[in-house]
């Protein structure tokens, strides 16, 4: 006897494999913001055993200099890693200044709060965060750093968008960056500054800096950010920008 499938089992038959939602391969917390047009690069290695190496070229020095870091500050490193920036942050804001050190790699934290209690940090807490968004909380920052690794986000509109609420009002975002292609460890500058721009944040500073291995460059909030169905993503080839948001 020959067999018959239903309507509904003939459907469900279908669509094994293939009736799945074009964004399945994304959070569904970043389904309502667009993919960006270009390559993501995969995580980098999270070792601090190029630390003296940065410090012998006065790095996180010239950088916290640039962001005119001071005694008080609240301040975010995003990607913290094995905390190069957060150690030396924490020693720049002082006991009356707050550092919140975040990563998505929970493993790299573990290690960083066992940094943070031997070097007994008292101004230092560690937060995991998503590849979507910071887990930051609103209102509470006067900089963010986000130091060779915002070409490893992997949803920066949503990412981004969910950043702008945490800086006070004259708040920062600090960028440091390689110009080259967003698969190979870097992003083009102008590419940077349109996605930014794209969820309501405007360029504030930018210098080449040979001695950073990169550049610089520092956002501050747009007048107002859009909502996630207005965000225009920006275009790229091979991670090199070929338009602005709309």
């Amino acid at each position: 006897m020959r067999a018959f499938l239903s309507p509904l089992c003939l459907v469900a038959a279908l669509c094994l494999g293939a009736c799945e939602p074009v964004d399945s391969d994304r959070p569904e917390t970043a389904r309502a913001f667009p993919r960006p047009d270009r390559p993501v690069s995969e995580p980098g290695a999270n070792q601090f055993s190029t630390e003296v190496a940065r410090d012998s070229v006065g790095e996180a020095r010239k950088v916290m200099d640039l962001a005119e870091i001071s005694p008080g500050m609240s301040v975010a490193d995003i990607g913290a890693g094995e905390g190069y920036y957060t150690v030396r942050l924490a020693d720049r804001v002082g006991e009356n200044g707050r550092v919140l050190a975040q990563d998505i790699d929970r493993e790299a934290l573990d290690r960083l709060a066992l940094r943070v209690e031997r070097q007994r940090l008292d101004n230092v807490s560690i937060k995991l965060g998503a590849g979507d968004d910071p887990m930051l909380p609103q209102g509470s920052f006067d900089r963010v750093f986000m130091v060779h690794m915002y070409h490893e986000v992997r949803e920066p509109y949503a990412f981004l968008w969910r950043l702008w609420p945490a800086l006070r009002e004259n708040g920062r975002v600090i960028v440091v960056d390689v110009d080259r292609p967003a698969d190979q460890h870097g992003i083009d500058p102008l590419l940077l500054a349109c996605e930014f721009k794209a969820v309501g944040f405007e360029l504030d500073t930018f210098r080449d800096a040979p001695e950073l291995a990169g550049y610089y460059a520092q956002f501050k909030r747009a007048a107002k950010r859009p909502e996630p169905e207005e965000i225009r993503p920006c275009r790229g080839t091979a991670g090199r920008a070929e338009g602005n948001a709309a």
